[in-house]
């Protein structure tokens, strides 16, 4: 099933030929933010998904005629994996993993404009990623039994500023260059996770004006959705409607200039697209990131000390779980 927000945040299913309102399914919401109406929708799903079966039969509104919006419009949490990806270079024991925050308040929805800040990197550029919508309280859960926490998946843009250029003062934070406001696009919808065999098997595709830039499948992962969400557990309590990003792999990325315009698509899943926006109209020379460049990267961390990635550590020469 795929879920959605559209218009005036008004939630709905997309069924073939374009969405059903289910409001008077969700039942009353008044006071309540989109947030907190999909966070509803999500603890309550299992007594909601025979009404909004029964209402996929109503006709259909176009798609062309409402606007969609974010299916996860404010995420408590926003947490992203971080070279997470084997780039084709497997290790006998993976290295740790490393995540970090990104602002909820970063999100856009489907059709908007990323808006490019006065600060001056390097360049900005975009990684393509798959979402993980929480659906079920995760605290200190095991990669086991992990998948049985999401509620479903969307598309995501992990919008980066690379920076700074020389002369310009340094980012207050690290990884601020990814928060600032509009740099997560998400969308089109969430589809839920039954309809999703397995996360770890999911091609993603990113285009720029058209070009293809990045097309690659979550299987090379190095971290698996499941080791994601079991670590992360054991640190934090993960909440439905929280929204993890599983990372990306790291060829085809490449600069984000105004007036482009952007699609990201997931197998499985659905395909979203955004307009990036500059008041200053800089321009980069457009270069992508070779296919050759991870890979290199990762063999020159082959032999790395490695242990592990707490709380689950490496003994004997294994990563215990």
């Amino acid at each position: 099933m795929k879920i959605g927000f559209y218009n005036e945040f008004k939630p709905c299913i997309i069924v073939d030929g374009g969405i059903v309102d289910v409001s008077a399914e969700v039942g009353a919401t008044d006071g309540f933010s989109p947030q907190a109406v999909l966070e509803k929708i999500i603890t309550s799903f299992a007594t909601l998904k025979p009404a909004f079966q029964k209402a996929a039969a109503r006709t259909p509104t176009p798609l062309a005629s409402v606007r969609l919006r974010a299916p996860v419009p404010r995420p408590g949490k926003v947490l992203c994996g971080e070279r997470n990806y084997a780039e084709g270079v497997r290790f006998d024991i993976p290295g740790p993993l490393q995540t970090f925050f990104k602002s909820p308040d970063a999100v856009i929805g489907p059709g908007e404009d990323v808006i490019l800040p006065k600060f001056r990197p390097v360049v900005f550029n975009q990684e393509a990623e798959l979402g993980i919508v929480i659906g079920k309280t995760a605290k200190e859960v095991s990669p086991a039994n992990a998948l049985e926490h999401i509620f479903g998946y969307t598309t995501a843009v992990d919008v980066s500023a690379r920076g700074p250029v020389e002369d310009e003062g340094a980012m207050c934070g690290k990884h601020y260059g990814k928060s600032f406001d509009t740099f997560l696009p998400v969308g089109p919808w969430i589809t839920t996770a039954d309809e999703i065999p397995n996360p770890n098997d999911m091609q993603v595709k990113y285009w720029v004006n058209g070009a293809l830039r990045q097309d690659y499948n979550t299987s090379d992962m190095e971290h698996s959705v499941a080791f994601l969400i079991a670590t992360l557990s054991h640190i934090m309590t993960l909440k439905p409607g929280d929204l993890l990003l599983g990372g990306t792999t790291h060829a085809g990325l490449g600069p984000l200039q105004d007036g482009d315009k952007c699609e990201i698509e997931i197998s499985g899943v659905g395909r979203s697209s955004h307009v990036i926006r500059d008041s200053l109209k800089r321009t980069w020379k457009v270069e992508v990131r070779s296919a050759k460049a991870g890979p290199e990267r990762r063999e020159k961390e082959r032999n790395q000390p490695n242990p592990g990635t707490w709380p689950f550590q490496q003994k004997g020469g294994k990563i215990v779980v």
